[in-house]
């Protein structure tokens, strides 16, 4: 039987233990087309001896560029590391100059890109980059090689399968795999260096923490690949045969559920939000009993605790909500749903109550682009699940909290460091651990809690410290606010700026008659939405210390994007960018 160590071993473990007819299955002009272990393996082969045709030597960078997660994904992955050369994920939505900056910093030599649209910011940069020497495109597109002509040349070139095989040999565990920008929130990306072990420990280590049938089941991805979360997870998938099933695109996954029905998926806290609001706005506009049926099972839900910790008369009645409100949600999301693994920001304690009491369990995970990525996550059995923690830590891991809370990290998950930049690694990489940057605690039973990050924190003029975090977790609780930002560094009190859910107004000022501009520009200044929004802030507000309530919030004129610059690729809020795009906004909170 195959030895897990290397990126590269897992699809030949699959082949062995858990043969797959579709191993990887996407959907191509509304048709779902499977590819077995064994053509993963031959295509991967094919695209390997291709590369070393083209000149690609052991250590080389090859960029992978996608808009959406696709087959053509993992061959190219695997084909790339058994060059012994290490690949270069970028997320599709930073801009060119970011592309730029990545593309030179690697020294790619050559280019895997989805679409045109990719295609088009490759091109404008191409110039700027000197080792850039192909591009090759996954959809056909006339005007780019496409990578079925690196297939062909390795299938025209059968007889270098055996410096494929040569190149394998000589990659080691500790070999680097593959550098991971990281968008960070603060100044350049950085090349966060993961090497095979790094990412196949954690793939086999998480392997225990999910709750399916081995070789029997199937899995929805769509979170993106270029992220090291999705990516460990394929890895982990495949070393556990589960058939995984590309989204075609986040306004699909609604139906991409339906036609799947998979028994694992992962999903971000703001996915979870979205899908609880469209719920809870279907509810809304029932009548009658109906109604009245739906937010009596949302209320129970918002009580539930595992374990039937609520003894046996909530149990009794949450049968009953199950039978006749949550089989609908189970439905909505395939209906055979064991695990939704959630990552990448914090879960609202709410969302984890609702979606367990219906029968979608959702376990939450914490981890970093650093740890490949995951430190810990909850388990449903062997009381291995907590609501409001991260779970508890994963096996091999060690975590400790240093004297001012920060989480420190020692285990074979842990980066090697950032690329061409000892100063940084030397940074965080200090007494044999990795130091996160982020606070927390762990429990009495061992469960991890996180509660900032430690840049994030700050000191008002009146020397309290505020951990904006938990109050924005607890402001996102309000269907009318999809982003906060709580400011107040050296200030005199804490503040908001807020971007409001936009799609919320608008159906709560068309049932309520209130007019509200469908213009955020507009919106903004409205007293009736401002005087609305402050009802929140204040119900919220209610939970936390004098030094810590929102005083003032001001709505910004905008929707936060990745593309606008206030978000990162994984949805975290660029703290700096926000503050300096609505400085005014700032200013006039603080009469400045």
């Amino acid at each position: 039987m195959t030895e897990v160590k290397r990126l590269f071993d897992f699809p030949y473990y699959q082949l062995e233990k858990y043969p797959q007819e579709g191993a990887l299955v996407s959907k191509v002009n509304g048709e779902w087309i499977k590819t077995s272990t064994q053509e993963y393996i031959d295509q991967a082969n094919a695209i390997s001896r291709g590369l070393i045709k083209l000149g690609v030597q052991a250590n080389d960078k090859v960029a992978i560029i996608s808009m959406t997660n696709r087959t053509e994904w993992n061959i190219c992955d695997i084909g790339i590391l058994q060059t012994g050369a290490q690949d270069v994920p970028i997320y599709p939505t930073i801009s060119e100059d970011e592309y730029a900056y990545v593309l030179n910093h690697s020294e790619s030599k050559f280019c895997f890109v989805s679409c045109s649209e990719v295609l088009s910011k490759i091109e404008k940069i191409k110039d700027k980059v000197p080792s850039l020497q192909g591009v090759y495109s996954f959809d056909d597109l006339g005007s780019c090689d496409n990578w079925s002509e690196v297939i062909k040349l390795g299938n025209d070139n059968q007889d270098l399968q055996e410096e494929v095989q040569k190149r394998k040999d000589a990659v080691k565990e500790d070999d680097l795999a593959t550098l991971i920008y990281t968008s960070g929130t603060t100044g350049k990306p950085k090349g966060v260096m993961l090497s095979h072990k790094n990412i196949a420990s954690n793939a086999k280590h998480s392997e225990g923490r999910l709750p399916i049938e081995l070789g029997n089941s199937k899995s929805l991805s769509f979170l993106p690949v270029c992220h090291i979360y999705e990516r460990m997870l394929l890895y982990m998938y495949q070393y556990c045969g589960v058939s995984i099933h590309f989204a075609e695109s986040l306004e699909t996954i609604s139906d991409n559920l339906k036609e799947v029905h998979p028994e694992v998926m992962t999903a971000v806290p703001r996915l979870l939000e979205k899908v609880y609001d469209k719920i809870i706005a279907k509810g809304s506009d029932l009548t009658g009993i109906k109604k009245k049926l739906f937010f009596w099972a949302v209320d129970l839900g918002l009580q539930w605790e595992p374990y039937k910790q609520n003894g046996g008369w909530y149990e009794f009645k949450l049968k009953i909500a199950r039978k006749l409100i949550f089989s609908k949600w189970q439905e909505a999301l395939g209906g055979n749903l064991l695990a939704i693994a959630s990552g990448s920001a914090a879960l609202q304690p709410r969302l984890a109550r609702v979606f367990n009491a219906a029968g979608c369990p959702v376990m939450e995970g914490y981890g970093l682009t650093e740890t490949s990525p995951v430190v810990s996550v909850n388990d449903m059995r062997n009381g291995g699940f907590r609501i409001g923690t991260v779970g508890k830590v994963l096996p091999d891991t060690e975590v400790q909290i240093a004297n001012d809370g920060e989480i420190l990290v020692k285990g074979p998950q842990v980066m090697q460091g950032y690329y061409k930049d000892p100063e940084q690694s030397n940074e965080v990489l200090k007494n044999g651990y990795f130091h996160t940057g982020d606070i927390g605690h762990i429990d009495e039973d061992g469960f991890l809690k996180i509660t900032d990050r430690k840049k994030s924190m700050f000191k008002t003029s009146g020397g309290k410290y505020v951990a904006p975090q938990l109050i924005e977790n607890a402001m996102k609780q309000s269907g009318f606010i999809e982003q906060i930002m709580v400011v107040g560094d050296g200030e005199k009190m804490p503040a908001a700026l807020v971007q409001p859910n936009w799609e919320w107004v608008a159906n709560w000022s068309e049932k309520k008659g209130k007019n509200i501009s469908t213009n955020p520009a507009e919106a903004c200044k409205d007293e009736v939405l401002i005087k609305r929004i402050q009802k929140e802030v204040d119900k919220h507000n209610e939970r936390f210390g004098k030094w810590e309530k929102i005083k003032v919030f001001k709505i910004t004129p905008d929707v936060w994007t990745i593309e606008g610059g206030h978000l990162t690729p994984t949805m975290k809020v660029k703290r700096k960018v926000v503050k300096e795009k609505y400085i005014e906004l700032y200013n006039e909170i603080y009469g400045h």
